[in-house]
C-alpha cells in the first residue's frame, strides 16, 4: 500500500476511525514529525489514524547541507520525496499550516481542516534575517536548503579575502554548526585556493562555543579552530551589516570588514504557533521536559518549536536551555509516540525524554569528532568529546544514508550496523 499524499480540499474529523479509532495529527515534516509519524504508525492498529501535515513535497536532510556546500553532496543526493520516508498507512497531507485553534481541537490548513484526538506540533523555527537590518540582503547562510545551494556557487567563485561567519542571534539550531563550518570551509579552500589566500573569522554573540556543553568543551572546540588558522570572537552582537561597505556593525565593537559573509539568521517560532497562543515569554512553546506535554490536553510538542529549560547549570545564576538540534527531536518524538500510544492502547504511558544526545564535528579529509552526553545532568550537563576519527565520519554517513533510504531491508541493515557501532565504540546512544 503507498501513501497517499492528499492535495484536494479536505475534512479529517477526530474520533470517526470505528468506535475507539482515534486521529493523532503530526504538524510538520522535519526529523521529529516523520519520526513520530513513522512510529505511531508501527505502534497503533489502522482504525487509528495518523495525519502528517507538511507543506513541501521534498524533504532536505539537513546535517548534510555542510557537506553540500563545500562540493561532497550535490543537491538531488540529499533530498527525498517526504512520502518515500514514511510508513504506509500515514496519510501525508501537503499543505500550509495556517491557524491552531486549541480549544476547538482544530487545525485549518491551506486545504482544508482538521480535527484531532492527539496533536504533535513539529514545525520548527522559521528563518528571520530581515530582523537585522542588511543581513538579509548581504549574507549566504546554510541554514536552508535553497540557501545552501546559493553558498556552494559561491564558495566554488570565491577567489580569496576575509570570510565572516557570524552567529547573528540565539537560540538557533545546531550549535556545533557554525564552527563545524568554519572548519569544512577552511579545509576546502585549502585544498582549492591553498593557504594565504583567505582568513576565517567567526563571530558569535555567546561566550565560547557550544556554551551549553560546557567551559571543557567550548575550550576544545577553540582548539580545534585555532590549529586550521581561524579566529574566534566571541561576544559579538550583530546590530546591522553595512551593506555598501561590506562591513559588520557590532554593539559597542568597531566595525569589521568582509569579502564574503555567512551568517546564521535570526530563528523564530512560526507566525501560526505564535498567534495560537501556545509560545511564552522566550518566544517558543514551554514543555514538560521528560514527556513533551504542552499546558493543553493532547497536545504535544517537538524540536526546534520548543523551549525546555534543563535542570544542570555551569554557574548557579544563568538557566540553560536545551539546544535545538535534529538529535533531541528525533528522541523527542520516540518519546512522544511511545507515550501516545500507551495512552490509546489502554496502557499507562512510561516513556521519557532523557536529555540523551550527540553530535558529529566534521573536521575535513572524511575525519569527524563526536560529542555526546547528558544534557540533562546534574549540576551540570555531562558532555563529552571523543577524539577526530574516520569512524566518527563513517558513522555520521551510514546514518545519512539510513535517513533517506525508504523502509526496507537496507534501511534495517544500516540502522543495525550504526547500533552495533556505537556498541563496540561505547557510545550509550541508539536509534
Amino acid at each position: 500500500m503507498k501513501n497517499e499524499v492528499k492535495n484536494d480540499f479536505l475534512y479529517i474529523k477526530g474520533g470517526e476511525q470505528g468506535m475507539n479509532g482515534k486521529t493523532i495529527v503530526i504538524l510538520g515534516g522535519g526529523v521529529g514529525g516523520i519520526v513520530a509519524a513513522n512510529e505511531l504508525r508501527q505502534r497503533l492498529s489502522r482504525n487509528h489514524r495518523i495525519v502528517l501535515v507538511e507543506k513541501n513535497s521534498e524533504h532536505a536532510f539537513a546535517p548534510s547541507f555542510l557537506w553540500l556546500i563545500i562540493g561532497y553532496r550535490q543537491p538531488d543526493g540529499i533530498t527525498r520525496p517526504i512520502s518515500s520516508l514514511i510508513r504506509s498507512g500515514v496519510e501525508l497531507v501537503q499543505a500550509e499550516v495556517e491557524k491552531i485553534d486549541i480549544s476547538a481541537r482544530l487545525v485549518s490548513t491551506s486545504k482544508g481542516q482538521l480535527t484531532y484526538d492527539y496533536l504533535v506540533i513539529a514545525l520548527g523555527a522559521e528563518l528571520v534575517p530581515e530582523t537585522i537590518p542588511g543581513l538579509s540582503q548581504a549574507a549566504y547562510s546554510f541554514y536552508s536548503f535553497e540557501e545552501a545551494k546559493r553558498l556552494k556557487e559561491a564558495l566554488a567563485q570565491f577567489n580569496g579575502g576575509k570570510i565572516a561567519i557570524v552567529v547573528s542571534s540565539v537560540p538557533y539550531k545546531c550549535p556545533a554548526a557554525p564552527p563545524e563550518s568554519a572548519i569544512l570551509i577552511a579545509d576546502y579552500l585549502w585544498r582549492n585556493l591553498g593557504r594565504g589566500k583567505f582568513s576565517i573569522s567567526l563571530y558569535t554573540p555567546e561566550p565560547q562555543p557550544m556554551p551549553v556543553a560546557g567551559p571543557q568543551m567550548g575550550e576544545a572546540v577553540k582548539q580545534i579552530l585555532a590549529s586550521m588558522s581561524i579566529s574566534f570572537h566571541p561576544l559579538h552582537k550583530l546590530k546591522e551589516v553595512d551593506v555598501k561597505n561590506k562591513h559588520l556593525l557590532f554593539d559597542g565593537i568597531e566595525a569589521v570588514p568582509y569579502d564574503l559573509l555567512i551568517a546564521v539568521p535570526p530563528h523564530r517560532a512560526p507566525r501560526v504557533v505564535i498567534e495560537s497562543g501556545l509560545t511564552d515569554e522566550t518566544g517558543w512553546i514551554p514543555v514538560d521536559r521528560n514527556t513533551l506535554k504542552t499546558k493543553f490536553e493532547n497536545v504535544y510538542a517537538i524540536g526546534d518549536v520548543t523551549s525546555i529549560t534543563i535542570p544542570g547549570r555551569w554557574k548557579p545564576d544563568v538557566p540553560l536551555k536545551l539546544p535545538k538540534a535534529g538529535v533531541f527531536a528525533h528522541f523527542q518524538a520516540e518519546t512522544v509516540a511511545e507515550r501516545i500510544a500507551d495512552e490509546i492502547n489502554g496502557r499507562m504511558p512510561t516513556a521519557q525524554f532523557l536529555g540523551k544526545g550527540y553530535c558529529a564535528l566534521e573536521m575535513g579529509g572524511g575525519v569527524a569528532a563526536l560529542a555526546y552526553g547528558d544534557f540533562f545532568g546534574e549540576p551540570s550537563p555531562k558532555v563529552q568529546m571523543r577524539n577526530p576519527s574516520k569512524f566518527w565520519h563513517i558513522g555520521k554517513v551510514l546514518f545519512e544514508r539510513w535517513w533517506l533510504s525508504p523502509f526496507g531491508v537496507k534501511r534495517s541493515l544500516l540502522r543495525s550496523m550504526i547500533n552495533i557501532g556505537n556498541q563496540f565504540m561505547k557510545v550509550p546512544l541508539k536509534i
